[in-house]
Parts: structure tokens; sequence; C-alpha cells
């Protein structure tokens, strides 16, 4: 085997493990974007336990293959960087939606989460959705506001029957 092959093999068992260790991934197309712009969009994705990588339309092909995931095929052409929500499935939709709609540049591609390919229209409802913080905290709240009445009742019962003693 030549150098080359291996070290090609090498980089698609990497994409393959990071595929299969996301939670979800999005690509996008980076066409128009500066290298300031980019460099902000890494930090962006760093901040929120995403991994960012400007990888080949092929061996992500070949990758994808390996994971046992299809129907990439036609957004694999051009300029093409994928976003590998390692911490949570929201995260890349969110930090992509955001930052091309700050930018104007650029594109979203496709996604994929839970073994569902995305469209465009996909990837900016799961940016839609709240981050698992505010998920929590909502749960949290609701959880909450039922205690608290359940004791406000137990203590207007309690002062009644105080009262009538």
């Amino acid at each position: 085997m030549s150098k080359n092959f291996e070290i090609k093999q090498a980089a698609v068992a990497e994409i393959k493990e990071k595929i299969e260790k996301a939670h979800s991934f999005v690509m996008i197309d980076y066409r128009g974007m500066t290298v300031a712009e980019v460099t902000e969009l890494r930090n962006q994705f760093r901040k929120t336990g995403c991994e960012y990588a400007v990888l080949k339309n092929t061996l992500v092909k070949l990758a994808l293959k390996e994971a046992g995931i299809e129907g990439f095929d036609a957004e694999l052409n051009g300029p093409t960087a994928v976003a590998f929500g390692m911490e949570d499935a929201v995260s890349p939709a969110k930090v992509v939606k955001e930052f091309l709609e700050k930018a104007k540049k650029g594109v979203i591609k496709c996604g994929f989460v839970d073994g569902q390919k995305l469209d465009v229209k996909g990837v900016e409802a799961l940016a839609s959705i709240p981050s698992r913080e505010v998920l929590i905290a909502k749960v949290m709240g609701s959880m909450m506001s039922a205690v608290s009445k359940f004791v406000y009742v137990v203590e207007a019962i309690r002062k009644q029957k105080a009262g009538e003693e």
C-alpha cells in the first residue's frame, strides 16, 4: 500500500469515529467567508463543545458509507465544512444558523441527527429548539410551581382548621 493511501484510510477512520461519537452534525458551504469570519465561527463552535472541520468530500462520503449512513452524495459537492455536536445535538445547528444569519455568507447544506438526515429546514427547526439547560430550567420551574401550589393549599387548610378551633 502506498503512503498516501494509508493517510487517506486514517483520515476516513477519524471522520467515521467523529460521525459515530457525535450526537449530530451539520454540513455547510463556507464560500465567501473571510479567514476572520471562519475563525470566529470556529471559536463559537469550541465554546459550545462542537468540532468544526473542513473536510474532503470524497473522504466524508467514504466515512459515511463505512458508518452505514447514506443519502449525502448530492450535498457533498463544492466546499464543505462539517460541525459535529459532541456534547448535544442542538448546538451545531444553533451556532451555524445564528452565525450565517449574522454574516450573510455561506449556506447550510444539510444535517444529521438521531439516524435521520435533515434538510435545510430541518436544521433550522433543530436550531430553534431551546438548549438543554433552558429545557431543564423549564422542567424544574414547572415542578417547583406544582410543589409551591401544593404547599400553599396545605397551608391554607392548616390556617382554616386553626381558625375553626
